[in-house]
């Protein structure tokens, strides 16, 4: 009887290995008879989550030939481990598109990959949240400009995003947190330092 495959990944989800490049206990010919583990290998990448809505058409369109729109975008990143060495990486985007008060159009895109991941401990925050977005941001970006097209709107071209000065920012928030905390909890301290004296 055929064992059971306990494994996240759908079969049909795996990025084929060129030939001749399969991992192999006993060394592959061509690499002196090492075995090596790519650091990084996208194994799937998916939508998750997708919605678009513009309740003001079709008058909106009259409204788009005399003033152009206002359009905010928010983007944020993720990841979360789904076992050894596995981790998803998600890209959420919020793009809203306004002429005063007035909702011309909002679009919300979760893009996920699915990535195996072989670096050191201390790496691995960069590559999950610089070098993974890098690979995914391409295709949400087209999926973006799609479907504002196909929602009757000039298509919305997001730029590049700089994902290293985002975690760079989320690094220096995070220690800003911490050091916030420290410090309340030595206030804390020292009020009831004075408090048994």
């Amino acid at each position: 009887m055929a064992e059971e495959d306990d494994s996240p990944i759908p079969e049909e989800r795996f990025t084929p290995e060129p030939e001749g490049q399969t991992a192999s206990s006993e060394g592959k010919p061509g690499n002196g008879g090492l075995e090596e583990e790519a650091a990084l290998a996208i194994n799937g990448q998916y939508i998750k989550d997708l919605s678009f809505e513009a309740p003001h058409t079709p008058e909106i369109y009259n409204e788009l030939q005399a003033e152009m729109p206002e359009i905010k975008v928010d983007i944020d990143v993720g990841a979360e481990a789904k076992a050894e060495n596995l981790f998803e990486v998600m890209i959420k985007c919020r793009a809203e598109a306004r002429i005063e008060d007035k909702l011309v159009y909002l679009t919300e895109i979760e893009y996920a990959g699915l990535f195996t991941i072989n670096v050191e401990p201390e790496a691995l925050g960069p590559v999950l949240l610089i070098e993974c977005p890098l690979i995914l941001f391409p295709f949400m970006r087209r999926i973006i400009s799609d479907l504002t097209s196909d929602g009757g709107f000039a298509p919305l071209m997001l730029s590049p995003i700089d994902f290293a000065a985002l975690y760079q920012q989320r690094m220096m928030q995070a220690e800003a947190e911490a050091e916030a905390e420290d410090g309340a909890e030595a206030e804390e301290d020292a009020g009831t330092a004075s408090e048994k004296n």
